[in-house]
């Protein structure tokens, strides 16, 4: 047995934002992905997936039955079989390897299930939204649902406000374009559920309260609308106030070998960095108008190019 492919995402705007009803875009990003599998399964890495996969159906178990429902027994017998999720996509860096998995095991296992084929209206993109965020919580404590949402559909999801989500299209690639979306490999992993205490700790204060209503939210908004008219200058001119905002307000994500690169990008405009997912490791976001000169600023960081104007 090998199930279908799940692709990797990467939330391009609207990390934290969005808890918060901000915009945001989240693109598949096909570099990475992963599959269910039962076959070369005495690896180290099959057996601890396989461990996983046992904890996680005793919890699919728990799910309200409204929500959703699965064929627990085919689950578990698969899983007695040896079966484990194949990935490529890298834990902890903010790109939805667990998004990925959830996908996975949604569209084997669950009855009655939304398919991709069917016309999906936003009720049942918020439905498919509402099932995936209850899957997910098992590995993150909380989780919006649209890592696997994404993964699940392979398409390009814009994020209104919480009970308002759609599939969108994105301007097609300039494939010689010199401005570029990248990643920069922080060499850390970085864990989703401390981050999202600290944001949540940082919440009781009016102050930050008010700067993520001001600031974060404002300029996310406008990176959004931006990216999707293709509007380039006013995208990085927004962009470079994100990355402002970041550095100053979301300190504790930011993993610290990394503060100085930061505020360097803001200094020369060589490019700007913003987190990818919850941060304190993984990748980080970063944007360009000219990628040679970012890769010569950057010169002994690891870049992967995701999206070229």
């Amino acid at each position: 047995m090998k199930g279908p492919l799940f692709y990797s995402k990467i939330l391009l705007f609207g990390e934290y934002g969005i808890i918060k009803d901000s915009k945001g875009l989240s693109i598949p990003y096909n570099f990475y992905n992963g599959a269910l599998k039962v076959t070369n399964k005495d690896t180290e890495e099959a057996k601890a997936s396989n461990n996983a996969l046992h904890h996680f159906a005793a919890y699919l178990e728990q799910i309200d039955a409204n929500l959703v429902t699965f064929d627990i027994e085919a689950l578990t017998q698969d899983i007695a079989e040896g079966m484990y999720f194949d990935s490529s996509i890298p834990q902890g860096y903010g790109v939805g390897s667990s998004g990925a998995l959830v996908a996975a095991i949604y569209d084997k296992y669950a009855n009655d299930k939304i398919t991709v084929l069917e016309n999906l209206t936003r009720e049942k993109l918020l439905q498919l939204k509402a099932i995936f965020s209850e899957m997910e919580s098992f590995f993150h404590g909380k989780s919006s649902g649209l890592d696997p949402l994404n993964s699940y559909l392979s398409l390009p999801i814009l994020i209104n406000s919480k009970d308002n989500i759609e599939a969108t299209g994105i301007p097609s690639q300039k494939v010689d374009g010199k401005g570029a979306v990248f990643l920069l490999d922080s060499g850390v992993v970085g864990e989703t559920a401390p981050m999202v205490s600290i944001f949540m700790e940082n919440m009781k204060q009016e102050g930050f309260r008010n700067m993520l209503k001001d600031q974060f939210i404002k300029h996310t908004d406008a990176c959004v609308e931006d990216f999707l008219k293709g509007d380039v200058k006013s995208l990085f001119k927004n962009t470079k106030q994100l990355s402002k905002v970041v550095l100053s307000h979301f300190k504790p994500m930011i993993p610290k070998q990394f503060h100085e690169l930061w505020k360097k990008g803001l200094e020369t405009n060589d490019y700007y960095l913003k987190l990818c997912g919850s941060g304190g490791g993984g990748y980080i976001l970063g944007f360009t108008e000219d990628i040679n000169k970012a890769q010569k600023a950057l010169n002994g960081y690891k870049l992967e190019v995701v999206y070229n104007f």
